[in-house]
């Protein structure tokens, strides 16, 4: 293709720790003779700074007295696709090293893949599906931007939940999305409305864990850029306004590696013993996991009681009150986790759900009877309520340590802390408006 002059920009990324694809456009004669043989580099700054680009201190693997000096990008060929949305152009994952070969800990994707290492040890793969909701606005960018984000007119002026009259009115704009990631390779299900103004959810067909992340942030980068082509914008923060919030279910199970169900079998609701000990973990991990389910300030404005953002540490059979649905049955029976918003890592979030099991496995968890009823307003207990809290039982956890190493842990503390810092020192909109005249 490139030969042909079908394809002429290839598009290096990796994923940062927001979620975000960074990387650069690269000649695609370029890639083919350097990048694929040798890969190329980065700042290593990459790993190390706020949404705004700042370079923050606190983080030991890049610092100015470090240098900056720079990351390698390893291109991962098996995520080589086309961009239908972007004229001659094709996308490449990469995994990040340093410059002589060593995983970075800090780098999302390798977060991920050593949990699916220690999956491979028992004989075990995790396969993964994520529902992203998003509210898309007739504004553009630009023009949001330019507003600060207030006064926006939503693609939809009111609840459009499975309506189809109502996911009508913006279907050219859902088209091109469904359209556009079945030609980079991702495999569409549906498309439906949801509770918010304009918001929406177009759903993909679950696969093993890697490729479902990688997946989530081609498709979560590809529909922000399709929705600038359509002079629109859309969101996948956690809370926009003070209705529902953007939520990003997240659909876990096990299999062994030759592909037969393992959560499965003859115990109570059709489980396995490894099931049981499964949904145990999840049960035992979630308040000091929550931070990686939950990683921003805003995401915490979302678990609000009766909004389908359940925070109650419970599991449920199709129970949508609980933090962990179990849903499904035979070779689809899998736990669907509804703590996390459409602003998740899903990296980093699948890898602590994949820890959290394997917690539960190797320590033989009594699995608690199943909850019924509305968990909302019952005594179980809840997950923390605000970043700062999360972030520091997160750090304080033996079992986050254990599982995903000192450094990684503490980096990804530092980048909370940073976060809180910059939140503490803002003047709000909510302030100005309670504060100008009347206080």
């Amino acid at each position: 293709m490139v030969a042909a002059g079908h394809i002429d920009t290839v598009l290096v990324a990796i994923t940062d720790m927001q979620g975000r694809l960074q990387g650069k456009r690269c000649g695609a004669r370029y890639f083919l003779e350097e990048v694929v043989p040798h890969g190329t580099e980065g700042c290593n700054y990459l790993l190390a700074v706020d949404v705004d680009m700042n370079t923050v201190d606190g983080y030991e693997m890049s610092s100015w007295d470090r240098g900056y000096g720079d990351l390698l990008m390893a291109p991962d060929l098996s995520t080589l696709r086309l961009l239908p949305w972007l004229d001659g152009t094709a996308m490449v994952l990469c995994d990040i090293q340093w410059l002589d070969g060593r995983p970075m800990p800090a780098s999302p994707r390798q977060v991920l893949k050593a949990q699916l290492s220690r999956l491979a040890e028992r004989g075990l793969k995790a396969y993964v599906g994520t529902e992203l909701e998003f509210i898309v606005f007739n504004d553009t960018f630009e023009s949001a931007w330019d507003k600060s984000y207030r006064d926006l007119e939503p693609a939809n002026q009111y609840n459009v939940d499975y309506s189809l009259l109502g996911t009508s009115r913006i279907e050219p704009l859902l088209r091109d999305i469904r359209n556009s990631m079945t030609g980079a390779g991702l495999y569409v299900e549906s498309a439906k409305g949801e509770c918010n103004l304009g918001q929406h959810e177009i759903a993909f067909r679950y696969d093993e864990a890697l490729a479902t992340c990688d997946n989530h942030s081609i498709y979560k980068t590809g529909a922000k850029e399709i929705a600038a082509r359509h002079r629109k914008s859309l969101t996948f923060m956690a809370k926009y306004n003070e209705r529902e919030g953007n939520s990003c279910h997240i659909h876990l199970s096990f299999r062994s590696t030759d592909g037969s169900a393992v959560l499965a079998g003859d115990r109570e609701y059709g489980f396995s013993e490894l099931m049981e000990r499964f949904v145990a973990g999840q049960l035992a991990c979630l308040p000091e996991f929550t931070y990686l389910l939950a990683p921003n300030i805003n995401s915490y404005k979302r678990f609000v009681p009766g909004s389908f953002a359940p925070t109650a540490v419970a599991w449920g059979m199709d129970n949508r009150t609980c933090s962990l649905r179990v849903v499904g049955h035979g070779e689809s029976l899998r736990v669907e986790n509804r703590l996390p918003g459409g602003d998740v890592n899903p990296y980093l979030a699948v890898a602590a759900l994949i820890a959290a099991g394997l917690y539960g496995i190797e320590n033989q968890l009594e699995l608690e009877p199943v909850f019924e009823g509305n968990a909302y307003s019952s005594d179980k207990p809840h997950v923390p309520s605000t970043l700062r809290d999360a972030s520091e039982l997160f750090g304080k956890s033996s079992i986050a340590r254990s599982a995903f190493g000192d450094e990684m842990v503490d980096h990804y503390v530092n980048a909370a802390k940073v976060e809180l810092a910059g939140y503490d020192a803002a003047v709000t909109d909510w302030e100005r408006v309670r504060g100008f005249e009347r206080l």
